[in-house]
């Protein structure tokens, strides 16, 4: 199971950056840019909860971090999104199902202004100056409503995705299929022996008869 957990979230990932430095990137869109590895990092994490999110989000943001055209220290993001990762983890929701839109929606938002200002934090503290040039209250309106906008299509789908990552299909259809089998087995098995009892009492009934009527010919051709 965490095998199929692993190689689902690497691809969910994988998936999610190609298409943001391939496609959202170039949309030249005014301040920030849509950031789909974060909203894939929060579904993963309100499924598989703080610690899974954490280990996602590390995860995701180091390799954000080595991807070109990357322009920062290596580290930033996946420190980034280790944290927004188990955050959100902790909003994950009982029994694994969301029973409004409302909870993944705040996280969203939290997400996209608390990611967005700890990549500033982080990028002060080493010398980057980039967020006062461009503007931090421009990037945090604009995060916040491109995550936003982009999160309905995305986050449930990934959620759904995640969990049924979480079940075993081949487990649960190989354990299930040994049951039925040795159900099968077991009233084969007893079916076998009634209709064997049922064939030898008849054969041996059948021989009593020939038996009978050949002694009965016999007395009467004596």
């Amino acid at each position: 199971m965490r095998l199929n957990r692993t190689l689902l979230s690497a691809s969910l990932i994988v998936v999610a950056l190609v298409v943001q430095v391939s496609i959202l990137a170039r949309l030249q869109l005014p301040g920030a840019v849509p950031d789909l590895l974060l909203l894939t990092v929060l579904a993963l994490a309100m499924v598989y909860g703080p610690t899974g999110g954490s280990l996602v989000g590390f995860g995701a943001g180091l390799l954000a971090d080595l991807a070109p055209p990357a322009d920062h220290a290596v580290g930033r993001y996946a420190l980034v999104l280790c944290v927004v990762g188990y955050l959100a983890g902790l909003a994950k929701p009982e029994g694994g199902k969301l029973r409004s839109a409302t909870g993944p929606l705040v996280v969203v938002v939290g997400a996209a202004i608390g990611s967005t200002l700890l990549y500033a934090g982080v990028g002060a503290l080493v010398g980057d100056t980039a967020a006062r040039e461009v503007g931090l209250g421009g990037l945090l309106f604009t995060a916040s409503l491109y995550d936003l906008l982009l999160a309905p299509f995305t986050v449930p789908w990934i959620m759904a995705l995640a969990r049924r990552g979480e079940h075993d299909p081949v487990a649960d259809a190989s354990g299930g299929g040994g049951d039925v089998a040795a159900g099968w087995l077991t009233s084969g098995g007893a079916k076998g022996l009634a209709i064997g009892r049922q064939r030898g009492l008849r054969a041996r009934a059948m021989k009593s008869r020939v038996a009978r009527a050949g002694r009965i010919k016999g007395v009467k051709r004596l």
